[in-house]
């Protein structure tokens, strides 16, 4: 509870990833500021901060929990069964192509494996590192800058997700679009204080023009539909449209190509977690899987 306060900066915020009624988590705090003998936390405005036995003892607690879940690891490497509950975090635009797949598989190969989908666009991450979450199916934009992963998780790369220039149906074939033909479209484009709107203002710079959104919205259905309609051309990553979507067209950007790494994150332990492992290779097969499908001509 210390961690997960210390991390979300109040106690109310704290209660949720933890299961836990907002009366409970102070409770136990003050059960812990007892058995310690001195204040952990302190007022900070409307948040909570460490006092300085709280971030002596929360450097303690890290050592703690990570000794734990390494012995936990360890016996489950030597039974080599896969638990009984395990929880993934994943963006919204790889559930129908990759967890959705992934979730039944798992649910065939492991039936006492019972899944937790968190489906969120917000520092997964950190849930990992909380421990709120098991596996982080996550991304990267190669545009931008890498941020290096704390040293406690474990980065296991899926595949390079291409975004598509997505017009509405004409009739026309998939040919390759110069990302500077789109410099005179009416865009639909993410926020800028997204990663994604981040990669697309970088790739649109290289490319000799600042798109100028008509339309700006995170949503990928929002964006689809605005193409559908006609109404804009969108910039969307491949594995988020569904190949068999009507009403619009899809391109290949020939000359700046945007792509997202989708990765598989997990805490690094010494002894590998079946449990954890076999949540990672679903997602591998259900890449695969995909990949395949999308390559394989239509009938």
């Amino acid at each position: 509870m210390l961690k997960t306060v210390a991390a979300r900066g109040s106690i109310t915020a704290a209660a949720q990833p933890l299961a836990l009624s907002a009366g409970a988590v102070p409770q136990q705090l003050t059960a812990l500021r007892q058995d310690v003998g001195v204040d952990l936390l302190r007022p900070d405005g409307r948040t909570v901060a460490l006092t300085e036995a709280g971030r002596v003892l929360l450097a303690h607690a890290h050592r703690i929990l990570a000794a734990m879940e390494e012995a936990e690891c360890a016996v489950a490497a030597v039974k080599g069964t896969v638990g009984a509950t395990a929880t993934l975090a994943a963006l919204p635009s790889t559930v129908a192509r990759i967890v959705v797949p992934t979730l039944a598989a798992l649910g065939a190969d492991h039936p006492q494996l019972v899944m937790t989908c968190l489906v969120t666009d917000e520092a997964q991450l950190r849930e990992l590192t909380l421990g709120t979450v098991d596996v982080v199916l996550g991304q990267r934009y190669h545009h931008l800058p890498e941020t290096a992963p704390p040293r406690s998780v474990a980065i296991s790369p899926l595949l390079d997700d291409p975004l598509l220039v997505v017009t509405a149906a004409d009739g026309s074939g998939e040919r390759p679009v110069a990302l500077r033909e789109l410099a005179t479209h009416n865009l639909v484009v993410p926020p800028a204080s997204t990663d994604c709107g981040q990669a697309i203002l970088h790739a649109c710079h290289q490319a000799g023009f600042t798109p100028t959104g008509r339309y700006v919205t995170a949503d990928i259905s929002a964006q689809l539909a605005l193409a559908r309609a006609g109404l804009a051309t969108a910039l969307v990553p491949r594995t988020a449209i569904d190949p068999g979507a009507p009403g619009i067209r899809t391109a290949p950007i020939e000359d700046h190509p945007i792509l997202r790494l989708l990765f598989a994150a997990t805490r690094r332990t010494e002894s590998a977690n079946p449990t954890t492992a076999a949540i990672v290779e679903a997602l591998l097969t259900a890449v695969r899987q995909d990949r395949t499908a999308h390559l394989r001509p239509s009938p």
